[in-house]
């Protein structure tokens, strides 16, 4: 039994030790984010660049139920932070179809008023190193750069950390994973 656990052992180590490397790789905290344009689901074009001097929240999602949930959150967010300079961009990272992703967003348990972006050639997930790491959720200061991120849904009250390290940049502060 000693053998087969130390054996099981000896397997998985390596999978997980590189999957942590993986990782580590994709946490971009203190890096500038990476810029990209693309096109919104309601046609016009939308650039990271275009928010320079706000605070963006920016979700990277496929079409699934975690998603979904974490679109949703990114709608409280929004909401919460409504005239305030911050601006939150969600994007379909996983290339899907304009038909597809109007489908999940019209499935949401809220209406989604920020901007949605298409990302047919899949360009954020190579940037960010969403695809295997989703939903993920970056908060972005004034000057482009990563200051918090988070991979995975949050717990029922998501949208209050995200708010709460955005408030902390609005104010002058530093946010930190």
């Amino acid at each position: 039994m000693k053998r087969s656990l130390f054996i099981l052992g000896a397997l998985l180590c390596p999978i997980v030790a590189a999957h942590l490397v993986l990782a580590a790789g994709f946490f971009k905290v203190g890096e500038k984010a990476p810029s990209f344009s693309l096109t919104a689901i309601t046609g016009e074009a939308v650039s990271l660049d275009a928010y320079k001097g706000k605070v963006i929240v920016l979700g990277l999602f496929h079409i699934c139920d975690p998603c979904m949930m974490q679109g949703s959150t990114l709608q409280k967010v929004s909401e919460m932070t409504k005239g305030k300079d911050v601006a939150v961009v969600g994007v379909n990272s996983a290339g899907n179809s304009k038909k597809d992703v109007g489908e999940f967003l019209s499935a949401f348990p809220v209406k989604v008023t920020y901007p949605y972006l298409l990302d047919p050639g899949k360009v954020t997930d190579k940037l960010y190193g969403g695809g295997k790491f989703i939903p993920n959720v970056y908060v972005i200061d004034q000057n482009g750069v990563i200051r918090w991120q988070r991979v995975g849904n949050m717990d029922l009250a998501g949208e209050e950390v995200i708010v709460a390290e955005v408030e902390k940049l609005l104010n002058g502060g530093s946010s930190k994973m």
